[in-house]
């Protein structure tokens, strides 16, 4: 596959033809994501025991974090796009096949296990190159407003995603819904294939495992780069457990049940949503890396305060100020990442971050619900916003990434 040169850009990112059909591939990709999670948690539910349901949803961790450097070495050295569309191609027929079986028998947990595998595999190489894509697409001021449109992308994705998933397990059971989350991985595929790229570097002839080294050892010597690391990895590892298992049991204890904690999530999506269409709008925001860091410590404060709510209206306001902050710290951080690497680099550098905050800090959820469990919510939401805080403060204390800005 050969891509063609971009011409230079004439309108904002949303509105340019080519950008948009990104985004439209991109939320089909995601839309199908989120309807392939529930029918595998739906499925797994009744062909096992609850343990062994859990163990086939966390059966794609262990690939995705070991393998998650590699695959942003493969996203730089066959362009990313090649790999999209490859890893799209491979999860539809995966999850096609599973459906196809399903609707023929039972065959029980195995094949839901491997399927699982199968994704937590390509995810390693998905989501790096989903992270080098949008350079391609646009000229550099333009990339922050991406970042934005994608974040709203997610965020569609997931209110959207499990009505979805639902209605097609309602219909046909988890057979149809793995159909209708195949259906739509592979709507993307045609629409990624008529989006133009620019032009690939050239590759050299090193070894992956010299191209890994030297993505490391780039984002090591980067002066906004490698502080931005830690403070992504800081902020999600004091975010994660309070807004995970840390919320199902605070809706628990104070007896609003699952109802209420669905409309504390959905203050938090909103808040989210409103940061990434404020990015999205503006394109930029002056001081990026200064408002990264005020929005993370004060997301931080909002993280605490929610463990003090006492109704569950005060929760969702403090949840939609939580998504609003962290939403907006997080979008920039992403924004910051995409204009300060070189393009050559993106593949490795978005697998970094990736790993951060989708490989290692989901580790911290066990330790915080036992946490909970000894110490009580107050105390474990305290030190979570104050892990948090930490990120924030590295951004305000580093200059190079404090004075970091987005391209005008």
């Amino acid at each position: 596959m050969t891509a063609t040169l971009v011409p230079p850009a004439t309108a904002r990112a949303h509105r340019d033809p080519n950008v948009l059909r990104w985004l439209a591939a991109y939320t089909s990709s995601m839309l199908g994501d989120s309807v392939y999670y529930l029918a595998l948690s739906w499925a797994a539910v009744q062909a096992g025991t609850p343990a062994q349901a859990g163990l086939v949803m966390s059966a794609s961790a262990l690939p995705r974090a070991v393998l998650m450097l590699g695959g942003g070495v493969i996203a730089d050295r066959f362009g990313p796009r090649r790999v999209v569309i490859g890893s799209d191609a491979v999860r539809c027929a995966a999850v096609l096949a599973v459906a196809a079986l399903l609707f023929a028998c039972s065959p029980g947990l195995w094949p839901l296990a491997l399927l699982a595998l199968v994704f937590g595999t390509v995810d390693a190489v998905f989501m790096p190159a989903v992270g080098a894509l949008p350079a391609r697409l646009t000229e550099k001021d333009q990339l922050a407003r991406v970042q934005g449109m994608r974040g709203l992308a997610i965020r569609f994705s997931s209110v959207v995603g499990a009505p979805l998933g639902g209605l097609g397990v309602a219909l046909g059971g988890a057979a149809a819904a793995f159909t209708l989350a195949g259906a739509l991985i592979a709507l993307s595929v045609p629409l990624l294939l008529s989006v133009r790229m620019r032009d690939l570097p050239a590759a050299g002839n090193s070894t992956a495992w010299n191209d890994l080294a030297a993505g490391l050892r780039y984002i090591r010597r980067h002066r906004v780069l490698a502080p931005l690391m830690v403070a992504i990895a800081l902020g999600d590892l004091g975010f994660v457990g309070p807004l995970n298992v840390g919320l199902t049991l605070l809706a628990d204890r104070r007896g609003w049940g699952a109802s209420g904690m669905g409309w504390i999530l959905a203050g938090f999506g909103a808040g989210a949503g409103a940061a990434s269409l404020l990015l999205t709008v503006r394109g930029r925001l002056p001081r990026a890396g200064l408002v990264t860091g005020c929005a993370c410590v004060a997301g931080s404060a909002a993280v605490g305060a929610l463990a003090l709510a006492p109704t569950v209206a005060a929760a969702v306001g403090t949840a939609l100020l939580v998504g609003l902050l962290t939403g907006l710290s997080g979008a920039l951080c992403g924004a910051l990442l995409q204009t300060q690497t070189e393009p050559a680099f993106l593949g490795r550098v978005t697998a970094v971050s990736s790993l951060v905050s989708l490989g290692l800090t989901p580790l911290s959820m066990p330790f915080a619900a036992a946490a909970i469990g000894a110490f009580g919510l107050g105390p474990v939401y305290a030190v979570s916003a104050a892990v948090c805080g930490l990120g924030g403060a590295v951004a305000l204390v580093v200059p190079a990434l404090r004075r970091a800005e987005l391209p005008g």
